[in-house]
């Protein structure tokens, strides 16, 4: 039985978050620049997006550029920027055939206007498809997503629209970027580093980590898969403790 088999379609995850790295690191191992390395990353994102569509998962949320990606040397990040053109041309067929419908999260106005067109414009095409949802996070902050719900919430206070009392944890998600996608329930970050990095910071309050040492551009399907396996054998208690999660399914059943 291969491992895809094992996977139990009832307890899947319906939103996986992947933070991808190690993009520089498999290029410089190979003797070539980082940009390579990116390249070679979007057969990863290709393969990924494609297992999350056979597994029936609902939201993919992909890390794909952050908005202290900026900072890198000019270019790099301007590499980066037509390797997304180039990325979202080509890809946009793939995902209209299996039915992916893509949004963007982050702060897309600081994208250059090419790069806007064309995301625009594969959103725009793929509006209408109900397979897979695929989230970009690009100039991406979880403290600036935070930070503009802060300023909405409170300017919806000033306004007299809302009372300080009525401000609770379902308000919050609502007036984040991410608001009617539910939160993930599993986050891998490849690269083998430990660390969230400003990434759906409230999300993932209660999300279930899985940290590989497999670079980006050596992910795929099947490393995918076993993360989804890896997920499944994890209970998952949301502060109770097994006795009351039995007593819970018992009720249920």
């Amino acid at each position: 039985m291969c491992l895809k088999d094992k996977i139990e379609k009832s307890k899947l995850p319906k939103h996986v978050a992947i933070i991808m790295d190690g993009n520089g690191r498999w290029a410089k191992i190979r003797g070539n620049k980082r940009i390579f390395g990116h390249k070679n990353g979007v057969k990863a994102v290709r393969d990924v997006v494609k297992g999350a569509g056979e597994l029936g998962i609902k939201y993919l949320t992909l890390y794909a550029f952050s908005t202290e990606n900026w900072n890198r040397p000019k270019i790099e990040v301007n590499a980066l920027m037509s390797l997304f053109i180039t990325a979202v041309k080509n890809e946009t067929k793939n995902l209209i055939e299996n039915n992916v419908k893509l949004s963007a999260i982050g702060e897309l106005n600081t994208l250059p206007s090419n790069v806007q067109l064309n995301l625009n414009e594969i959103i725009s095409e793929t509006k209408n498809n109900s397979g897979l949802n695929l989230i970009l996070a690009i100039s991406y902050s979880s403290k600036q997503e935070i930070t503009e719900m802060v300023r909405k919430i409170a300017e919806q206070v000033k306004s007299n629209t809302i009372k300080t009392e009525n401000i609770s944890p379902e308000l919050i998600s609502e007036n984040m970027q991410t608001a009617g996608i539910p939160n993930p329930e599993l986050l891998i970050r490849t690269g083998g580093e430990y660390r969230i990095s400003n990434f759906l910071l409230w999300q993932i309050s209660y999300s279930e980590l899985y940290f590989t040492e497999t670079l980006w551009p050596d992910f795929n399907k099947k490393l995918f898969f076993e993360a989804i396996y890896n997920y499944q054998q994890r209970e998952r208690r949301f502060g109770k403790i097994t006795e009351q999660l039995d007593n819970d399914a018992e009720e249920k059943s």
